[in-house]
């Protein structure tokens, strides 16, 4: 007679997964967003691992959470699992032969600077499909099944950083509008929630006055700022590489001949070298 003996089980990885990512952040919100579900959820899979080992991970407070001294001498040994988890599950993906190269990208990219750039990719490399996620923060490319993200950055001369171009910024509205502009303080002025503080930091690098910086209409999403913009309904701060194609076709037009450089770029972040697909630093070259 065969025996089967009830086995001893381990905690759910779910919750495993949301401690690793709530001890790297220090954050149950953050993990929350990291793991797409709620700071609740995060929490309540900390009480089950919790539970299960039979000791506090955290200690809970006004401020947030902060690790217990048990809680802290895991964070490296579940850190190391869940990048070796990781990279499995990217070894596993990269088995087929028609993977897809997914690409995460600030919405403003996606939408408006890498249409064009991504056509001449497919076209060199008809046999690939490529994805593209829209994300307000950079995914974690060691953790995340994304072979590649553009946003905005500050240069940080690391080998898995590549700077594409230099955020440079100046007003720009449309073309009906642009001889009512004489005075930037007595127009409207256009605002991306996203990068909220462009026209102050415009105003004080050019030394040009315009009134409170912060009055206007402000839109979720820089690519309706700039359709209202091409409307007619006020001055805008024009991310030049990301209205390069409004320029060109003369729907839109510089309010103004000072332009400055926000300190950023517009940069590639790469997934470390193991990790990556033999196609990536071609496709971050046609990108260029």
């Amino acid at each position: 007679m065969s025996v089967a003996p009830i086995r001893p089980k381990g905690p759910p990885l779910n919750a495993m997964r949301a401690f690793e990512a709530a001890a790297r952040h220090v954050s149950f919100v953050a993990a929350a967003d990291e793991l797409c579900v709620t700071p609740g959820a995060i929490s309540q899979h900390i009480k089950t691992l919790e539970d299960w080992a039979g000791t506090s991970l955290f200690r809970r407070n006004a401020q947030g959470v902060e690790l217990t001294k048990a809680g802290a001498s895991l964070v490296s040994r579940f850190t190391l699992a869940f990048d070796a988890l990781a990279d499995a599950t990217r070894s596993l993906r990269n088995l087929g032969p028609d993977v897809d190269f997914h690409i995460a990208a600030l919405p403003s990219v996606a939408q408006l600077w890498l249409p064009k750039r991504l056509s001449k990719v497919r076209a060199h490399f008809p046999m690939i499909n490529f994805s593209v996620t829209a994300m307000e923060t950079p995914p974690s490319l060691s953790r995340e099944l994304f072979d590649l993200a553009i946003f905005f950055d500050v240069p940080d001369g690391s080998t898995d950083q590549v700077s594409i171009c230099a955020d440079e910024i100046v007003p720009v509205c449309a073309p009906a509008l642009l001889e009512r502009v004489a005075e930037f303080d007595t127009v409207t002025l256009l605002h991306d929630q996203t990068w909220a503080d462009d026209w102050a930091v415009w105003s004080k690098a050019t030394a040009t006055p315009t009134g409170d910086p912060m009055r206007g209409p402000r839109f979720s999403l820089y690519s309706l700022a700039v359709e209202e913009a091409k409307a007619s309904a006020g001055v805008l701060i024009g991310h030049l590489c990301l209205i390069e194609d409004a320029l060109a076709n003369g729907s839109l037009k510089r309010a103004d001949e000072h332009t400055c450089h926000t300190g950023r770029h517009l940069c590639a972040r790469l997934p470390d070298e193991a990790r990556r697909r033999p196609e990536t630093d071609q496709v971050v070259s046609l990108l260029h």
